[in-house]
């Protein structure tokens, strides 16, 4: 083989090992993120099909609304 074929060779080795690197770095970062937008699209889908905005957790409208009344004005 002549020079020119062997250093050809090598670059294009170099050529595909570094596609091959990204492309599974890429997919490792995805994969990681996955958790992430898998729960994004739950809270999505919730908010976007709820019926009623609802109070957040742990304030006093929570109670009022699970027992059904109100609390008195102070």
């Amino acid at each position: 083989m002549s020079r020119k074929r062997v250093v050809i060779g090598a670059v294009l080795v170099g050529v595909v090992w570094s596609t091959a690197m990204a492309a599974l770095g890429q997919l490792s970062a995805v994969s990681a993120l996955l958790p992430s937008l898998g729960l994004l699209v739950q809270q999505s889908l919730t908010a976007l099909t709820s019926p009623e905005p609802r109070p957040p957790a742990g304030s006093s409208q929570t109670a009022a609304v699970h027992s059904g009344r109100e609390e008195p004005p102070r």
